[in-house]
């Protein structure tokens, strides 16, 4: 299997059950706290194109950082792929979460049946 980067905020309920779901399904990953160890806007560039995803579903648009810089009407205003990778490279709580990483995909988020598909296979 490939390399797996898990990037978490530990904290955070949807995280505890994405681990736990690693955890359970034997999936051999490196875990990094999304705010202790914030990805910067490279590393970000580097994974919205691996992902094939649009840039806005890296954001956490449901956390209160978003909503008190309101992002949204930023991001609604237009803004390249690099200047939205250098916004969320600011704060980790800017990011969606969880967020997994592998030699050849990305996923945003949990969905118990994308993480079946590509890291279960």
């Amino acid at each position: 299997m490939a390399r797996v980067v898990f990037l978490e905020y530990p904290k955070c309920s949807t995280c505890k059950r994405a681990r736990a779901w690693l955890d359970a399904h034997g999936v051999d990953y490196q875990a990094r706290h999304i705010v202790e160890d914030n990805p910067a806007a490279e590393e970000l560039r580097t994974w919205v194109e691996r992902s094939g995803l649009p840039v806005r579903r890296f954001f956490n648009t449901s956390g209160m950082l978003y909503r008190e810089r309101n992002l949204k009407a930023v991001l609604d205003a237009g803004v390249s792929v690099d200047e939205a990778c250098a916004l969320l490279s600011e704060n980790g709580m800017l990011v969606k979460r969880p967020l997994v990483v592998a030699d050849d995909f990305v996923l945003t988020g949990f969905r118990e049946a994308e993480w079946q598909e590509r890291l279960l296979g």
